[in-house]
């Protein structure tokens, strides 16, 4: 907030994340909460949450080529060396703030993508007559799951950390599509 004759004036705030984005991302993590929480053995919630999850990561991966400009994979996946830099400084504490997603958080978004498609993925060949019973797939399943599990808590992390480090409520942000104008200190 800035300061103007001793009343404090709120930030300007930029539409970064779209309405497809918002419902994706707190759908995603319904249809995870909803199959973490109804194991497999008790049938079709479990299915159909794995199925939505499915089709929510097609959905997102098709706007991420297509979509609006803070949605596209263009503006947030970086080279590997750029995402290594960027953790580097977040352990110096002195990362940028990014009005879209950091390089660490873009990261992170492909490698959710990947785990809940294979996840996703997995849980299917479960329900067919070739791969149901199989073992390994079982397996592949459980582990898909739990780093899934893994790469949640991460994030969370993450969130709560950035949000910290540049005063922003960056869950606020994915409800209501809004941040804190880009400044000279962002990136």
């Amino acid at each position: 907030m800035t300061e103007i004759s001793g009343a404090r004036r709120a930030p300007a705030m930029a539409r970064v994340w779209d309405p497809l984005v918002r419902v994706f991302h707190w759908s995603l993590a319904a249809s995870f909460a909803v199959a973490w929480f109804t194991p497999g053995d008790s049938g079709v919630l479990h299915q159909w949450a794995g199925f939505a999850a499915a089709g929510l990561v097609a959905i997102r991966v098709l706007w991420g080529f297509l979509g609006t400009p803070y949605a596209r994979f263009s503006q947030f996946v970086r080279h590997p060396a750029e995402v290594l830099a960027y953790l580097r400084d977040i352990a110096a504490a002195r990362e940028a703030r990014h009005l879209g997603h950091n390089p660490a958080g873009g990261a992170m978004i492909v490698a959710l993508l990947a785990a809940m498609a294979g996840t996703s993925f997995s849980g299917w060949m479960m329900s067919t007559d070739t791969w149901y019973g199989i073992e390994w797939v079982q397996t592949l399943h459980s582990l898909a799951a739990n780093g899934v599990l893994v790469l949640v808590l991460v994030h969370l992390a993450g969130v709560a950390l950035a949000s910290f480090r540049h005063r922003e409520n960056l869950v606020a942000g994915m409800v209501t599509g809004y941040k804190r104008e880009h400044s000279d200190a962002d990136n």
